[in-house]
């Protein structure tokens, strides 16, 4: 009579080459690794704690530093949440403020200011408050009858 195999946690094995032994350095020369422990010979580089900056050029001026600086960014940017009329329109409120945008939750934030853009068209007159207009949606409030106003924060 055969044996039959039996597949269970017992015998399971992992496949050939899924697990490498870690290479071992500085163990002597007959290691294969030793001397230098695989870095070459003297300098930057055979030394420990030898990785370099990117942009790093052997000591060379990188060339992020032989160009000069062009412009201004500003550390503290206006970011505005955006609105546009098309979502205004079909609120159907005669007052909008930026608290009540956060209530119908068209904006994400109470404390961040607010722009409305002019995609879209206005159907009815309303008084809208917010920190900002852009041209096209100021000149498409005022067409449609209604009141803009600009809150200083």
């Amino acid at each position: 009579m055969e044996k039959k195999a039996v597949l269970g946690i017992h015998s399971l094995k992992r496949p050939l080459g899924s697990r490498k032994k870690k290479k071992l350095l500085g163990r002597g020369s007959s290691s294969g690794h030793g001397k230098t422990s695989t870095r070459g010979s003297k300098g930057q580089t055979s030394r420990s704690g030898r990785a370099t900056y990117p942009g790093f050029e052997g000591g060379q001026s990188p060339l992020i530093r032989r160009f000069a600086k062009r412009g201004f960014t500003s550390k503290f940017p206006t970011v505005y949440q955006i609105v546009n009329l098309a979502t205004l329109a079909g609120m159907k409120i005669k007052e909008i403020t930026p608290a009540v945008l956060w209530e119908k939750g068209v904006v994400k934030s109470r404390s961040k200011l607010v722009k409305i853009l002019g995609e879209g068209e206005l159907t009815s007159a309303c008084s809208i408050k917010a920190h900002a207009f852009s041209k096209s949606a100021e000149e498409k409030i005022k067409k449609a009858g209604g009141t803009i106003e600009v809150i200083h924060a």
